[in-house]
């Protein structure tokens, strides 16, 4: 008698693991893209901090432009998101990069927002 597999038993388990690696590399993407947002987070709550310093002195939130923190208005390729804030209210988004910004590009256009009192929103699963 003869051991082995036979065709059609090899077949199923490369189609197994075809569809386990492909569950596995779409869960990949993702958490390194929530990684990514670290980036967001981190320069949203300096701005969000310097937003409260600045209404504290003047009365009025303002826009990015006034505020002493590094953060750059348009996609570079030092970052993987745009910033802006709102000066009617001090909320302060970031855009996630689909062109133009640090390596690799998203596909998606995803945003992630913090407002004053430290709420988070945006597109929901990426904050």
């Amino acid at each position: 008698m003869k051991k082995g597999f036979t065709l059609l038993e090899l077949i199923v388990v490369i189609i197994i693991i075809g569809v386990l690696a492909t569950l596995g590399f779409t869960q990949y993407t993702r958490v390194v893209e929530k990684g990514r947002t670290a980036e967001a987070k981190t320069i949203l709550g300096q701005l969000r901090t310097a937003e409260v310093a600045y209404y504290q002195e003047n009365g009025s939130y303002t826009t990015i432009a006034n505020l002493p923190v590094e953060a750059p208005t348009a996609c570079t390729t030092t970052h993987y998101f745009s910033y802006s804030c709102a000066a009617a209210t001090g909320t302060c988004t970031a855009t996630r990069c689909t062109a133009g910004g640090k390596t690799p590009q998203s596909t998606l256009a995803y945003i992630i927002a913090l407002d004053i009192t430290g709420n988070w929103g945006g597109t929901p699963g990426y904050y």
